[in-house]
């Protein structure tokens, strides 16, 4: 299969978002990695509905796929990053993480995209009850309208392992699928660095794997046991592999470029990326193809 490429746009963050995507069809990537934020489709803003449907008509326009993505740092609170979580003691304040990926689906119905992504958060740092059973009983509790609405939408809620957070690897996503009843709306955002950063197996490994589930696909550079994400030929991975791996799982959805903190030099990465994957895809199949 050809690799469809996206760009995340939380690397594109001192652009207008009208001009993110246009750069990202002129380099010839196929979709976008969308993170409802304040300057790129703000979630929380009036006219939600007709900003929504700008952007439909955009990229429609352009001819790019999308998947939405929830990892804006401060939507909902200006003081903590990634606050309120799903994990969080408070139960409004869980409640309202759970709102906003809610209005996160129907914003992905509305724009045509293939999945939402979210993940669950950190325990926050002082809560005394939040041992590992409250811990995983307030995420289930949490992500139960968020599955609902996914489901009544037809959108699939992909949820990423993050280092650091309560579901941090391929394992612990498999027990909230076993907790929650493995419900067909719940799928995996696979971050490739994240699988170099903590997994047991290759990037590679971990993508076949992950197969069954995948839903959505991050990738950039990373290095073992440093969740740092890093610009193409930076770290460690062997992308090759991580390709064919991809290819051979049949996963039709965006792979999309993850460099949150790169925004300062979105343009050129974004360039330099595209370039590198394209290289990386054309090795994997020159090596399937040609005959030893």
């Amino acid at each position: 299969m050809t690799l469809r490429l996206g760009y995340g746009t939380n690397g594109l963050t001192d652009l207008r978002l009208d001009d993110a995507l246009g750069l990202l069809a002129d380099l010839g990537y196929d979709g976008v990695g969308l993170t409802l934020d304040h300057m790129h489709l703000d979630p929380l803003a009036p006219d939600l509905a007709a900003r929504t449907r700008h952007v439909a008509r955009r990229l429609g326009t352009l001819g790019l796929g999308v998947t939405v993505e929830t990892g804006a740092r401060y939507v909902l609170d200006p003081r903590r990053k990634h606050g309120p979580s799903l994990l969080d003691p408070d139960p409004d304040a869980r409640a309202a993480r759970t709102a906003l990926l809610v209005r996160a689906v129907d914003i992905a119905a509305e724009l045509g995209a293939h999945a939402v992504h979210c993940f669950s958060g950190i325990a926050p740092a002082g809560d005394r009850a939040a041992d590992a059973t409250t811990a995983w009983h307030r995420l289930t509790d949490a992500l139960t309208p968020v599955l609902d609405a996914a489901t009544r939408a037809g959108v699939p809620l992909a949820v990423e392992p993050e280092p650091g957070h309560l579901l941090a690897t391929l394992a612990d996503f498999h027990h909230l699928r076993a907790l929650l009843g493995d419900p067909a709306a719940l799928g995996l955002t696979l971050d490739i660095g994240h699988c170099q950063c903590l997994e047991p197996a290759s990037p590679a490994a971990c993508v076949k794997d992950a197969a069954p589930w995948l839903r959505h696909v991050q990738i950039e550079d990373m290095r073992r046991g440093v969740h740092e994400h890093l610009p193409f030929g930076d770290g460690e991975i062997d992308f090759p592999p991580v390709l064919e791996a991809l290819a051979a799982t049949g996963y039709d959805g965006l792979t999309v470029v993850e460099l949150p903190r790169h925004s300062h030099a979105g343009p050129e990465l974004a360039g330099a990326s595209i370039a590198f994957l394209r290289a990386a895809d054309r090795t994997t199949r020159s090596e399937v193809t040609t005959p030893c």
